[in-house]
């Protein structure tokens, strides 16, 4: 069995003063990575900072022989995500890996959203990742490596009462991931997205009981190994709870195809949903393109 190392590899890994980010941050130091420790240190729901968190994961770290440094911006404004990669850049020379994991909850139901929910789970989890991995993803391209690994949810992907700030936020990332791993392909940058459980402060009050059965180090495993060298996937997303780890994917299905000459009526859509719904024959996309090659097939062309 092939060890895994991050030996001569620098890895950022947000909101990693605690929880899911705090054992990445951990098991990658381990393994030879130097580290970036991000966390602004507030409240579940992005209220207030501290330096506390972080550093008290780099003491850690350092204390188990390893090499980290703190970092204590914000992921949620472009300068807060610049200051992030300088800061790896400052202390160890580059970037080659950026786990985004920083993120705030502020659930409520659809009908009783405001829009200061909205908009504080939209930038911490979809444009913090946006504002940390554009200048990271620049200096990996430079060098010809790199490796993102995204924090989704199932939340995002198959969705859950009270969290449509949080689901649309989780969601857009599959989207971002998707687009920086098919841009990063020649330069050696491979990006992919975990969907995990766990029992965090995040979730401790979602999950009960069951909370006991999904510990954030279960998590890691697979993060670990989206972040090495020797991970050869990209473009992918995958559920992580409690020691399982699956694949989880967007399937085109053939669909009904009225023919050449036939202009569809709604009526059509109607009396054809059952083969439009029909998951068998189904492709899983890399890309538009696959998409179009699929379309051609049966339009021809």
């Amino acid at each position: 069995m092939a060890e895994i190392s991050f030996d001569g590899r620098v890895a950022i890994v947000t909101g990693a003063g605690g929880g899911l980010g705090r054992t990445y941050a951990l098991e990658l130091a381990r393994r030879g990575a130097q580290v970036v420790v991000n966390d602004l240190g507030g409240s579940v729901d992005g209220q207030g900072g501290s330096d506390a968190a972080a550093q008290k994961v780099v003491d850690e770290i350092k204390t188990a022989g390893g090499d980290a440094v703190p970092n204590y911006d914000s992921v949620s404004t472009p300068e807060g995500g610049e200051s992030i990669v300088k800061t790896a850049v400052d202390a160890f020379g580059k970037v080659d890996i950026v786990i985004n994991n920083a993120g705030i909850l502020r659930d409520k139901s659809f009908a009783k959203l405001a829009w200061e929910d909205l908009d504080a789970v939209l930038d911490v989890h979809l444009k913090g990742a946006f504002y940390v991995s554009q200048p990271a993803f620049r200096i990996m391209k430079d060098n010809g490596y790199g490796r993102f690994v995204f924090t989704a949810s199932n939340a995002g992907v198959f969705g859950n009462f009270g969290q449509t700030n949080y689901g649309a936020a989780k969601m857009g990332l599959v989207g971002l991931s998707n687009v920086i791993a098919i841009e990063g392909e020649k330069a050696g940058i491979k990006s992919n997205v975990v969907c995990p459980v766990a029992a965090t402060r995040m979730t401790m009050e979602l999950l009960g009981d069951f909370a006991e059965k999904l510990q954030p180090e279960s998590v890691t495993p697979l993060v670990t190994f989206l972040a090495s060298e020797n991970c050869d996937v990209t473009h992918e997303i995958f559920s992580a709870a409690g020691g399982r780890y699956a694949r989880i994917f967007v399937g085109l299905a053939p669909g009904w195809y009225g023919g050449k000459d036939h202009t569809p009526t709604a009526e059509d859509v109607l009396d054809n949903l059952s083969q439009i719904e029909k998951q068998d024959g189904y492709i899983v996309p890399t890309s538009i393109t696959d998409e179009i090659g699929s379309l051609a097939g049966v339009l021809g062309g």
